[in-house]
């Protein structure tokens, strides 16, 4: 099958073509961890779990690599505020975001580096960059200058005066020129350090990436992955040093830059900055992490996503249109696409750019097959329903399971218990043909959030 996806080097969607076929290498820039991560952050990590799960379906081998960055100026800030070490407060964040994202459904990376692991690959990039004539030492810093590399803004397609004035470029004594950017920083006494051929510090964030990919995939990847705002600075000047560090310069640091759209909120970006954020975890309070992971698949990833209650309740109801064709099949998920015209349609929409909301939409035309389905016909259905929405980390659950979820903040909650207690008392009031008792406990579970269905296998009950 011929994956297509959208190049933001060469801004056009393009066939992928893999360095080598056998074995494709993909990066996606994880967290900085200091803090719980909000939905922004999580829709890159379900775009290229997507992308993950199709590039497997399709090459033997795939390399997914997602960094944690563990020392920032904003760790150091938190840790130094909360009277704890980086480690300390990077690791108990690292836990937090690992669970937030196991909750969405996320793929586990096959690599997950962490730069305090990296700094000695840091310190040869830049020795390297510094030899070839790239980078320059001041003052306990070193810094890339920007203009011994003629292809610097060929992601962001701006020139460099364009980038400083649009970027808040620090202007310090030290550079020889506005645009360089750091590498390398001093660190006083209370502030995290190493040792290093320029004095004890700190890379700079532009240095980890480039230099994690080189020690962990090497110097020319197939894929690299972010959100939109990571254009510029961050990859415009991880692939100048990428480049620049090659032998000859000429060589590809990354053949296929792919970054999502922001996610925003009553058409506002969604940012940490202007407060209008939401963390993962506040959301995985109220709604299930499925619930989550749909609604972000809703719009096309390069698109803009609002993000709201709304978004939040349709695709709830969505997916408990899609359970409820599930229910009693059994957890059977390892059908070939060849076997499938479902299959093999959402197989294409995925291959074509991450086209998600198609994948969707053909979700629920096979679910109504399902629904009008009966005998082994219906069980056949189910088992592709399953399969297909594998490919989008979706309905891998008991349908029943999935129609008990509850938060578990809800205060009026009754427990499984407690409900399964109450229909047997139900069915006991109906052979007593007490009816009055009967519907008085449909309307009890009922102000509870529970909903009761009564079918030839007997009473089902969802929460509401």
């Amino acid at each position: 099958m011929t994956i297509k996806l959208y190049n933001t080097l060469t801004q056009s969607k393009d066939t992928f073509t893999p360095i080598n076929p056998d074995e494709v290498k993909m990066y996606v820039c994880g967290p900085t961890v200091y803090n719980y991560v909000h939905i922004g952050n999580a829709r890159p990590v379900v775009i290229f779990d997507v992308l993950y799960r199709l590039l497997k379906r399709h090459y033997p081998n795939v390399i997914y690599a997602r960094n944690i960055t563990d020392v920032d100026d904003k760790i150091n800030k938190a840790a130094q505020e909360n009277n704890e070490s980086i480690s300390e407060l990077s690791s108990r964040y690292t836990t937090f975001f690992h669970e937030d994202m196991a909750a969405i459904g996320a793929s586990i990376p096959d690599l997950e580096p962490r730069a305090t692991e990296n700094i000695d690959a840091m310190i040869e990039l830049i020795q390297s960059l510094i030899d070839k004539g790239h980078a320059y030492e001041a003052e306990g810093h070193v810094l890339f200058q920007v203009s011994t590399d003629p292809s610097y803004g060929c992601l962001s397609k701006r020139n460099q005066e364009d980038m400083i004035a649009g970027a808040r470029v620090e202007v310090a004594p030290y550079k020889k020129e506005p645009g360089d950017f750091v590498l390398w920083k001093p660190s006083s006494d209370e502030l995290p350090g190493w040792e290093s051929p320029w004095g004890r510090g700190r890379p700079g964030w532009h240095i980890e990436c480039t230099a994690m990919i080189n020690k962990h995939l090497g110097k020319t990847i197939d894929i690299h992955g972010g959100g939109q705002d990571l254009i510029f600075p961050h990859h415009e000047n991880e692939i100048a040093q990428g480049r620049c560090a090659h032998s000859h310069g000429e060589e590809n640091y990354v053949n296929v830059w792919m970054h999502n759209g922001y996610l925003t909120i009553d058409g506002e970006k969604m940012s940490k900055s202007l407060g209008n954020f939401f963390t993962v975890r506040e959301i995985l309070e109220q709604w299930p992490g499925e619930v989550i992971r749909y609604a972000l698949l809703t719009a096309h990833y390069r698109k803009p996503l609002d993000w709201s209650e709304d978004a939040l309740k349709n695709a709830k109801a969505s997916l408990d249109s899609l359970y409820g064709a599930l229910r009693e099949a059994p957890l059977e998920t390892n059908l070939d696409a060849s076997s499938s015209e479902a299959l093999k349609a959402i197989d294409q929409f995925i291959a074509d750019d991450l086209a998600t909301p198609q994948a969707l939409s053909t979700l629920h035309k096979l679910a109504g097959d399902i629904n009008k389905s009966e005998g082994d016909t219906k069980i056949a259905l189910q088992k592709e329903l399953r399969t297909a929405a594998g490919y989008m980390g979706l309905l891998q659950q008991d349908a029943d399971a999935w129609f008990k979820w509850h938060p578990a903040t809800s205060a009026k909650s009754l427990s499984d218990e407690e409900i399964e207690q109450l229909i047997q008392d139900r069915q006991q009031a109906k052979l007593d043909k007490n009816y009055q008792r009967a519907d008085e406990i449909r309307e009890e579970l009922k102000a509870k959030g529970v909903l009761l269905e009564d079918t030839r296998e007997g009473t089902r009950w969802t929460r509401g």
